[in-house]
């Protein structure tokens, strides 16, 4: 009986990732090989984050004594049937306040079939639920070690619309071609987003409404680019997310309308031997439409980006440093237009966020970290654990400290 160190290595539009995710709640668990084909493999992670904010909450009753309502479990398989072909699916459980509840869920599990591979490239097919191709963090989210802070940048990846943002029902076609110059890489994907996200009604009809949302055929792309040395990566990506709405009956006030989100992601990170830089920006023109007289049509732009750097001070230290802007509307980035309409606060409709952290890798397996947030604006954070915008405030801060176990 040998135990079974597992890994999963996956190479996502010329992004070579590595990633060790599952449920490590046990921790100090040894999964033993036994009589497991070698073609099976397993791995897990466990996190379990503090949050402690002033003015406002974030994943919890966070200002008070702060919260310990964010945590992440997950539970991921693969299954090597044979050479380019493989199955692989992860289960999650993850708790993040009003926005996450802790149930489990399939975050994702797709069939994937490698029908081209060469010293030149290789091509493919991947069918089931999979995850989007947005931007250089979304593939690798919910992994701690993976992503580098306990937030990401919440212009781009919010927290409060996870579940849309991760993954799709459907199909991708995927690629990657080697060079001298460096690996160009593709993904293309069309399928039904997941619309199951808590907040994601809300975010869209300022409430709640009787009806249910309803998926809508969707298409997302990336195109990547990396250096031979690593040193460089490039990205673009987008799409256009559509769904749907199904009035609960008669007395509804809204009619059978279309709620439409068109990303555009242009990503760049350099990285050298102790420190790296990453810039990310993002146009997201939305619209709503064909509501109902008691819900006017609407549309408007919004515009983000962000400019973090990392540096690698010691062998297990790293430092963080990050500023990141959300506008939700670029032709009213100070949001008093809005205000005048709706006679919410105006900083409902951008977010200025300064961050500071720390990481510290006490062993391959077992990590901590700590972030200072300075926030202008509530642009990204959830209406139900913030239910009545005129008491939420302007000027925030968040504290936060994580651990974050894998095997």
């Amino acid at each position: 009986m040998s135990v079974l160190h597992l890994h999963l290595h996956s190479t996502i539009k010329g992004f070579t990732l590595q990633c060790a995710v599952g449920l490590a709640g046990l921790c100090g668990m040894a999964v033993q090989a036994g009589d497991w084909p070698e073609q099976l493999q397993l791995h897990g992670f466990a996190t379990q984050g503090y949050i402690l904010t002033t003015g406002n909450n974030y994943f919890g009753e966070s200002i008070d004594g702060g919260s310990f309502d964010f945590r992440e479990l997950g539970l991921n398989a693969s299954w090597r049937f044979k050479p380019g072909l493989q199955f692989s699916a992860q289960a999650v459980s993850r708790l993040a306040g009003e926005t996450d509840d802790g149930a489990i869920r399939l975050d994702f599990g797709f069939l994937d079939d490698r029908f081209l591979s060469g010293r030149e490239g290789q091509m493919g097919i991947r069918l089931g639920r999979i995850l989007n191709p947005l931007g250089l963090y979304l593939d690798t989210r919910d992994v701690a070690f993976a992503r580098p802070s306990i937030l990401l940048p919440q212009s781009i990846y919010f927290d409060v619309n996870r579940n849309l943002a991760l993954s799709l029902d459907g199909a991708q076609l995927y690629g990657e071609r080697y060079g001298e110059r460096g690996n160009v890489s593709f993904q293309l994907q069309w399928g039904y987003p997941r619309v199951d996200d808590p907040d994601f009604e809300r975010s869209i009809f300022f409430g709640s409404a009787p009806g249910d949302l309803e998926s809508e055929p969707t298409w997302l792309a990336r195109l990547g680019y990396e250096s031979v040395d690593a040193r460089l990566r490039f990205a673009i990506s987008g799409g256009q997310v559509n769904v749907g709405y199904d009035p609960h009956g008669p007395g509804d006030a809204l009619d059978s309308g279309r709620f439409r989100f068109e990303p555009l992601i242009l990503s760049a990170q350099y990285n050298a031997r102790y420190w790296d830089l990453t810039a990310e920006y993002a146009r997201r023109p939305t619209s709503l439409r064909n509501f109902g007289p008691e819900f006017p049509d609407v549309g408007f732009t919004g515009e983000s980006y962000y400019l973090q750097g990392t540096y690698r001070f010691a062998p297990r230290w790293e430092a963080l440093l990050r500023y990141d802007v959300l506008y939700w509307d670029k032709e009213d980035r100070n949001g008093t237009a809005f205000a005048a309409v709706t006679g919410q606060p105006a900083y409902r409709r951008f977010a200025k966020d300064l961050t500071v952290g720390l990481r510290w890798n006490l062993t391959a397996s077992f990590m901590l970290r700590t972030e200072f947030h300075y926030i202008d604006g509530t642009g990204w954070l959830s209406e139900l654990e913030n239910p009545i915008p005129s008491e939420t405030e302007r000027y925030w801060t968040l504290f936060s400290i994580l651990g974050s176990y894998r095997f």
